[in-house]
């Protein structure tokens, strides 16, 4: 009886798998085919890898493209991680009750789809252009800004923290330690394991991020990958195979990033969870 749940249980696991992946396989396979053999449905690789980079290659800046979202992506990242482990160590460790109505407003933050947000974030930033040029409609600034603070990631490291030990925080009081130094020198390098599970989550997400880049952006030269590939598609007979390499070189940075950092994105979920 356990012999035979564990193989349905592993069976149910496998076809999982397959469903899951197979989309990733099809579209490595697909860069590799003329488009016709794409838009047929054809299963095997193809000779013509060589032939839709070339293409994609002549077609697009596919480097300048690559360079406006790692920018962007690295950036947010960055900014995010730290903003959000501030504030996530600020409302975990200094509690208070009005501390707790302004997370509680943030929480509710998230209910409010971005897209009742566009209008006036849009509208923000075309005033600020007149001021602050480099700030303005088609920047990149204008892409980081709106991303650097999200109430999910603060959500994400205030958990966290509640599993961190309150004895290294009086320890650290106790040998003199500013609170800004016990951030520094004891909660970030004990909190690795958060920092990296945030980042894949932010990197994926801001590399992803179409919408409001399609928005703000508004030339050639800011273009991310998201609009390369947007833009590749748009045409009245699109090149479905150039289209698949676009996209498989598009999917190499993120999947680099979650496979070098999974260990650690696990253990960070799994802390934050307790």
């Amino acid at each position: 009886m356990a012999k035979s749940k564990r193989f349905f249980m592993y069976l149910f696991l496998s076809i999982a798998a397959i469903v899951s992946i197979f989309p990733f396989l099809w579209m490595v396979v697909s860069s590799t085919n003329k488009s016709v053999d794409v838009t047929r449905g054809r299963l095997l690789p193809g000779t013509h890898l060589l032939e839709n980079l070339r293409k994609l290659l002549d077609t697009t800046d596919l480097q300048l493209s690559l360079m406006n979202s790692a920018k962007i992506s690295i950036t947010t990242t960055l900014l995010a991680l730290l903003i959000a482990s501030l504030a996530g160590y600020g409302f975990e460790v200094f509690r208070s009750r009005s501390k707790d109505i302004v997370f509680n407003i943030l929480l509710l933050s998230m209910m409010i789809p971005f897209a009742a947000l566009m209008i006036p974030l849009y509208r923000m930033f075309g005033q600020i252009s007149n001021v602050f040029p480099w700030m303005g409609i088609d920047t990149m600034t204008s892409v980081i800004l709106p991303t650097v603070t999200t109430a999910f990631l603060i959500f994400f490291f205030r958990q966290s923290t509640k599993m961190f030990p309150k004895e290294l925080l009086e320890a650290g009081r106790m040998d003199g330690l500013s609170e800004l130094g016990i951030f520094l020198r004891i909660y970030q390098p004990t909190m690795k394991t958060t920092y990296a599970a945030g980042a894949i989550i932010t990197f994926m997400s801001s590399w992803n991020n179409y919408l409001w880049p399609l928005i703000v952006l508004q030339t050639p030269q800011t273009k991310t990958m998201p609009l390369l590939i947007s833009t590749l598609g748009s045409g009245y007979a699109p090149d479905y195979g150039m289209i698949m390499i676009a996209i498989v070189i598009g999917t190499i940075p993120t999947a680099l990033v979650f496979f070098v950092m999974q260990k650690q994105f696990v253990a960070g979920m799994i802390g934050s969870v307790k």
